[in-house]
C-alpha cells in the first residue's frame, strides 16, 4: 500500500509541476518562462510567504489578455526566480543588466511648478511602500496581512497637522462611511479577475482599509495590490505642492514603522522600491493630472499619444488605463517608473505639461477654436 501511494505521489509530481499552457501568448511570460526554466524553478518554496513560480504566472496562464503576467508574492520571488523576473524586468522598463535605481525625494529640488493659467482639473501622485520582512499581496499569509494593517494604524494614529486624519477598516464597515468612501471614489472593491486569480483576494476584506486626512488630499490603501499604496491629491494644478505633500507623509509612515518594529521600506538597490507588480518597480510612481487640451483633441489624439511618447509622458482618457477618452480631458502622467528618481519624474511631468499647454493654444488657434 504505502509503495503505492508512494507511486501515485511522483506521478501527481510530475502533474503538478508539469510546464503549463501560457494563454497569454503574447506576454512576456510567455517569453521569459522557458520550459528550461520552469524546470529548473518549479519546484521552489520562497521563505517569507511560501510562493511559488506557478503562483506568480497565474494570470498568463488563466488569461489571454496579459501584456506583463507576473507578480511577485515577496521580495524573495525577485531574488529566488531571477532567472524570470531579471530579463522580463529589463525588457519592460528598458533597462540594462547592471542598472542601479536611486531613490529621491527631495521636493526642494524641483524647480517651477505647473503653469497656474493651464486648465488643470486635478492633480494626483501615488506611490507604492512594502514593509520588509512581510509577503507582497499575491503571496502575503492572513497574519503578516493583519501585521501590516497593524503597523499602518499605529503610524497613521501618530499623524499631525494636514496629515492627521482616520483609518477605516473594510472590515465591519459602518454603510454610512461605506457610502461616504464611494461617493469620494476612494474605496477599493473585490471582484477585479485579475487580482484574483493573482491571490491578492485571499481572506477579503480581512486586513485592508482605507486612511484619509480630513482635507481628503492625502489617502493610503492598505493591503490592496500593494501592501500600502499612497497617494496625495488636490484641486487644481499645484504638482509641487502635492509632491511635498506626499514625501511628508511618506516619511511619516516609514518613521512610525521603524520605530514600532524596525523594518524599514523593502528597497532594493537594483529595483527601487519594491512592489508585487514588476511594472510598478523604482519608484511605483505615478504623478498625473487631469487637463484639458482641445487643440490637441481637434489635431488628433494619434498626434497627442506622439507627442506625450517625446516627452516621456502617457496620456489615458480620465477613466482610467481601459476607460478611453470621451471629450477634451486627458489623464497626463509620467511614463516611466524604473532608472529616474521621483524628482526627475516630477519635474519632468511638470515640464511635459507646460509644454503640451503652451502647443494646446497653438493648435486651438490653428484650428479656430
Amino acid at each position: 500500500g504505502v509503495n503505492k501511494l508512494y507511486e501515485e505521489d511522483l506521478e501527481l509530481q510530475k502533474k503538478i509541476f508539469e510546464f503549463p499552457t501560457i494563454q497569454s501568448t503574447h506576454s512576456l511570460v510567455a517569453k521569459h518562462v522557458t520550459k528550461e526554466k520552469w524546470d529548473k524553478l518549479a519546484r521552489h518554496i520562497t521563505a517569507t510567504a511560501g510562493f511559488t513560480l506557478a503562483k506568480a504566472i497565474a494570470c498568463a496562464v488563466e488569461f489571454d489578455n496579459q501584456h506583463c503576467g507576473i507578480y511577485a508574492g515577496d521580495w524573495d520571488s525577485y531574488k529566488d526566480f531571477a532567472d524570470v523576473f531579471d530579463p522580463l524586468i529589463q525588457e519592460y522598463h528598458g533597462i540594462s543588466a547592471d542598472a542601479k535605481h536611486t531613490s529621491d525625494m527631495d521636493f526642494s529640488k524641483i524647480t517651477g511648478n505647473v503653469n497656474p493659467k493651464a486648465p488643470v482639473h486635478s492633480t494626483r501622485i501615488r506611490v507604492g511602500r512594502s514593509i520588509d520582512g512581510y509577503g507582497l499581496s499575491p503571496g502575503i499569509t492572513k497574519e503578516q496581512r493583519l501585521g501590516v494593517e497593524k503597523l499602518f494604524k499605529a503610524a497613521s494614529a501618530k499623524f499631525t497637522e494636514e496629515l492627521a486624519g482616520n483609518y477605516y477598516p473594510l472590515t465591519g464597515m459602518d454603510e454610512a462611511v461605506r457610502q461616504q468612501l464611494v461617493d469620494d471614489h476612494f474605496l477599493f472593491m473585490s471582484g477585479d479577475p485579475n487580482l484574483k486569480v493573482a491571490g491578492m483576494e485571499r481572506d477579503w476584506p480581512e486586513g485592508r482599509g482605507i486612511f484619509h486626512n480630513t482635507d481628503k488630499t492625502f489617502l493610503v490603501w492598505v493591503n490592496e495590490e500593494d501592501q500600502l499604496r499612497i497617494i496625495s491629491m488636490q484641486k487644481g494644478g499645484d504638482v509641487l505642492g502635492v509632491f511635498k505633500r506626499l514625501a511628508r507623509g511618506i516619511q511619516a509612515v516609514g518613521d512610525s514603522v521603524q520605530a514600532e518594529c524596525g523594518k524599514g521600506f523593502m528597497l532594493d538597490e537594483k529595483y527601487g522600491y519594491v512592489h508585487s507588480c514588476p511594472t510598478n518597480l523604482g519608484t511605483g510612481m505615478r504623478a498625473s493630472v487631469h487637463i484639458d487640451l482641445p487643440g490637441w483633441t481637434k489635431e488628433g489624439t494619434d498626434k497627442l499619444k506622439a507627442r506625450c511618447e517625446e516627452l516621456a509622458l502617457q496620456p489615458r482618457g480620465t477613466r482610467g488605463e481601459s476607460g478611453g477618452q470621451t471629450g477634451i480631458t486627458y489623464d497626463i502622467s509620467n511614463k516611466h517608473r524604473l532608472g529616474y528618481s521621483e524628482v526627475q519624474l516630477v519635474q519632468t511631468m511638470i515640464d511635459g505639461v507646460n509644454k503640451l499647454y503652451e502647443e494646446d493654444l497653438a493648435l486651438q488657434k490653428k484650428h479656430g477654436i
